[in-house]
This record gives structure tokens, C-alpha cells and sequence, in this order.
């Protein structure tokens, strides 16, 4: 269906209160937008980014908070396919170098750093052999893709010695040397989710947050909003992006929902880790835990993949045999095993696969799925946080509008080089937690410096942070900030000890 390309005007990207009542009612009075998308994950704010960018009228209404669901449980990396790579999934594996490299030199550089991942040799030479070929198959790519090269490193190797320098908790009588090489890894993946909203409010799109779908067709959708009154939103397109929880509103939509569990560990555990530590599993092909070091100073650790059956939760976490394995096959490199000592949060998503039924959920393809219904409506689900903006160029191609995808060299809001030289006086954090915006962030502690300081003791989230959440990025309550815009929840004794000041702060925003 052909719609009417309206000229594009830039707007402000801030998500306030104030917008989201006028956008629910200008929907409520009947206007009826070119797309409107139902979800807001990662998938669901790239779709409306990437036809608002455009030059449609673009609505996005989700159930509960932006990054409420799957899209917060990553592991925070941007990874270039190596695994698919090992599993000969050559078309998943260059889909994720290229837009890797698209999200950390154009996209999001301000959000991404390079971080080199280690992996310790032990005894097998056909071990050696297969890591050496699967890395420089990686580079290839990385090469082809046109990632340059100062962005991302080529892999190497590393003797013993350098090895533990990197990973200081490494057994040294296992490791007779590593590989390393270099991916990229979020400072935040719910950040990256509301910058992506965020950005696509500036080219126009309502955000309309608290308002869950209760049915789709091809010309709307039915939602409930604030008040409990159900309304119908009307649309010329309609493209449901929710999903492990499709299925919901789709029914023809069949996925397998795995989960995905994470640990968090103290620094000290891996003795300040300077790298990343990749630790094959036993019996497994292309199989691997990990630990990866964060600039929050805590360190993840995992990941599960384990179908999950029956009614999936809301939340999901992360069972206690799941801690266990990742802790036991993680100290099979280490000189002192992990014990739940070092265990100082976990969490868990779960991950949309496409798939036949019966087939194990590790080796099923992260693949994406893009099919209109004979409702009219447009399904995307499935694929990998690193391919969000493909899978949404995917998405709205499929509406058949003939207008061409601007994405691919589209900056979110905040977006600077990694390069770029910090201010004086503007503290570190903020810039490589909102980069250009920094300043702007900064400036919520006029008249209050007291905003300046982190909101807890230990806790490094700044007070300006809660501020800017609730002023500019659509935060509605406490559990918002705490959960999604800072990510201070995901330690609980962080939460313990920061809870009351960030609660003081969102009062003294209303």
C-alpha cells in the first residue's frame, strides 16, 4: 500500500510526560498513522526509527517500559558472528560483522568500546588448530565488512605470560598460551534501546509507552491505555515486534524461547580482568562461557541456552543450576574455582529462536523472521540485538512502500567518536554514557551540585543520570530508572543502598 511521503522535520528527541499524553490523544481522536508498530525492544524502536527516518508517520505503543523485556537481558556485546561462523552459518555471521560495523563507526560509536576477548590453549594441538582458522575466518570478514581497522583489531597471539597479564585469575599450569581477538561491548543494551527511541522521536515518531496491544490487524490495533479503556488505533500498516512474546497477538508464529542466564561477579574474583575470558565448553561444538569485564566494575559471566516450555514469565531469572554451571565450567580455567562468594547479581532473558520444534535451542539459527500475515499485518522476530537495524530495514521494506532505508549511516542521538576529548570538569561516566548529550546531562545539577555526586556510596550512577531519566528518556517511576535507564538494579545490594536517594530525585522531577 502506497502512503503519502511527508517531508521530514526534525523534532526534540526527549520522551516526556507531557508528549506521551498529547501523542496518546492525537491516537485516541482517530488519526491513523502510515505504520504503526507494536513492541519496544530493540526490534520494535528500530522499525519505528527506521520508517520515521523515512518520512512516515510512525507510532510505537508498548505493554509495559522501552526495554522492559528481552532487550535488557544481553550479554552488552555487539559481536561479530563468530560462533555462527563455527557453525557454518556463513549468512548470520556476515550479517553481524557488517552491522557491527555500521553501529560502532556511525551508528552508536559512543556507546560501544572494542574489548579483546582471550582464550587459553590448553594441551590439544586440534583445539589450536580449529580456534587459529575460526579467527582468521573472523577477520576476514571483519575485513570485507569494511570495519576499520582502529576500530576493531585483527586477532593475535598471546604467550602465557601475556595471557595472564590480561586475566590474572587464569590457572597458569593450564594455559601454555591464547588467541585474542577484539568485539565490541555496550556500555549498556537498555540504553541502546531508548537511544534508538529516542531517535526516532526526533524524526517524529509517537512513543506511547504503558499502552499493551490486546489485538492486531492489518488497518490497527486495539490497546488498552492508562485509564483501563480499550481504544482503537488506526494504521495503514501494522508491523508486531514483541518478540518471544509474538505469539501472543500472532498465534501463526511458532518460536522456540531459550534462556539465556547471566552472572555477575566481583572484580576481584578474576583479579581485575583487563580482557575478556572465553572458556570452551567440554563435549560442545563451538560451545563457550565467558567473563566479560564492564566499565560498572562488575564482571558478566555466561551464558545458558536451554529451551524454555509453558507460560513464559514477564521477568525471567536466571535458576540456580544455571549459576552453577556457568560458575563450574568458568573455574575450569581459573586458579581458585568461583564460588557463590563471587556472585553479586544474575539475571536472564529469553531469546525468540525461529525454529522447527525438537531442534536443541543452541544450534538453531539467530536467523530473523519477517512475514506478512493474511490479516494484513507484518511479523519480525527473532535475529540478535547486534542486527536490530536490518531486521527493522527488513521489516519495513516488506510493507512495499518503495522508499529506501536511510539507517545504515543514521547516528543516534548522542553519537561521537569514542576519540572525542572529554571536557573539562565533565565527569567520564557521562560521556561514554550519553556522549554528545553529556553536557546536557550535566547540566540537570544547575542549582543543585549535590546532583553531581553518585547516589550511593559504591553505586557510580550520578543523581543528574536520574534526572535526565525522568525529564528527557520517558521514565514514569522509580522502577524505570532503577531497572532500565541506570541498570542500578541489577546488583541488588546497589539497589539497597541507592533505592531511597534515586526515589527522592524522581519525586523532586514531578
Amino acid at each position: 500500500m502506497q502512503v503519502p511521503h511527508r517531508p521530514i522535520g526534525l523534532e526534540s528527541p526527549d520522551l516526556t510526560s507531557a508528549r506521551r499524553a498529547r501523542d496518546l490523544e492525537h491516537l485516541e481522536a482517530g488519526h491513523v498513522v502510515d505504520v504503526l508498530v507494536i513492541g519496544g525492544g530493540i526490534t520494535g524502536c528500530g522499525v519505528a526509527l527506521d520508517a520515521a527516518s523515512r518520512g512516515l508517520d510512525v507510532a510505537l505503543v508498548e505493554a509495559h517500559d522501552l526495554a522492559f523485556g528481552t532487550s535488557r537481558w544481553s550479554s552488552k556485546l555487539v559481536h561479530g558472528g563468530l560462533r555462527y561462523l563455527a557453525h557454518g552459518d556463513i549468512a548470520v555471521a556476515w550479517e553481524s560483522a557488517v552491522e557491527r560495523g555500521y553501529l560502532m563507526s556511525r551508528i552508536a560509536p559512543h556507546l560501544i568500546r572494542p574489548l579483546p576477548h582471550v582464550m587459553p590453549w590448553g594441551a590439544d594441538l586440534r583445539e589450536r588448530s580449529l580456534v587459529r582458522m575460526g579467527l582468521a575466518a573472523a577477520d576476514v570478514l571483519r575485513m570485507v565488512a569494511r570495519t576499520p581497522r582502529g576500530t576493531l583489531g585483527r586477532s593475535r597471539t598471546l604467550d602465557a605470560a601475556t595471557a595472564l597479564q590480561l586475566i590474572p585469575a587464569l590457572n597458569p599450569s593450564g594455559v601454555a598460551g591464547a588467541t585474542a581477538h577484539w568485539d565490541g561491548q555496550l556500555v549498556d543494551d537498555a540504553r541502546l534501546v531508548v537511544a534508538v527511541a529516542r531517535t526516532a522521536a526526533r524524526y517524529g515518531a509517537r512513543i506511547v509507552t504503558r499502552t499493551p496491544a490486546l489485538d492486531v490487524s492489518g488497518a490497527g490495533a486495539r490497546v488498552r491505555d492508562d485509564h483501563g479503556r480499550s481504544i482503537d488505533i488506526h494504521a495503514r500498516n501494522v508491523i508486531v515486534a514483541t518478540g518471544v512474546w509474538t505469539s501472543v497477538l500472532d498465534p501463526q508464529t511458532h518460536l522456540t524461547a531459550s534462556r539465556g542466564s547471566h552472572v555477575l561477579l566481583t572484580p576481584e574474583s578474576l583479579g581485575h580482568p583487563r580482557a575478556a575470558l572465553t572458556v570452551p565448553v567440554p563435549g560442545e561444538r563451538s560451545r563457550y562461557v565467558f567473563a566479560l569485564p564492564t566499565r560498572e566494575g562488575f564482571v558478566i559471566a555466561g551464558i545458558t541456552d536451554d529451551e524454555v516450555s509453558g507460560a513464559l514469565p514477564d521477568v525471567p531469572t536466571a535458576p540456580d543450576g544455571d549459576v552453577t554451571w556457568i560458575l563450574e565450567h568458568l573455574s575450569r580455567a581459573l586458579a581458585r574455582p568461583l564460588t557463590m562468594a563471587d556472585v553479586i547479581g544474575t539475571y536472564a532473558g529469553l531469546r525468540p529462536l525461529v525454529s522447527t520444534p525438537g531442534a536443541p535451542s543452541a544450534d538453531i539459527s539467530r536467523r530473523h523472521l519477517v512475514e506478512r500475515r493474511p490479516e494484513g499485518h507484518v511479523v519480525v522476530t527473532g535475529g540478535k540485538l547486534t542486527t536490530y537495524r536490518r531486521m527493522a530495514e527488513d521489516a519495513v521494506n516488506a510493507l512495499g512502500l518503495g522508499i529506501p532505508s536511510v539507517t545504515t549511516s543514521l547516528p543516534l542521538v548522542g553519537a561521537q567518536s569514542r576519540r572525542t576529548p572529554v571536557p573539562a570538569g565533565m565527569p567520564r561516566r557521562l560521556v561514554e554514557r550519553y556522549g554528545a548529550e553529556a553536557p546536557r546531562v550535566l547540566a540537570h545539577a544547575a542549582g543543585d551540585r549535590a546532583l553531581t555526586e553518585p547516589v550511593a556510596s559504591g553505586v557510580p550512577t550520578l543523581g543528574v543520570e536520574i534526572v535526565h531519566a525522568v525529564r528527557c528518556e520517558g521514565a514514569r517511576d522509580v522502577e524505570d530508572v532503577v531497572e532500565r535507564r541506570t541498570r542500578i538494579a541489577l546488583v541488588p545490594a546497589h539497589l539497597e543502598r541507592a533505592g531511597p536517594r534515586v526515589a527522592e530525585i524522581v519525586e523532586s522531577c514531578r
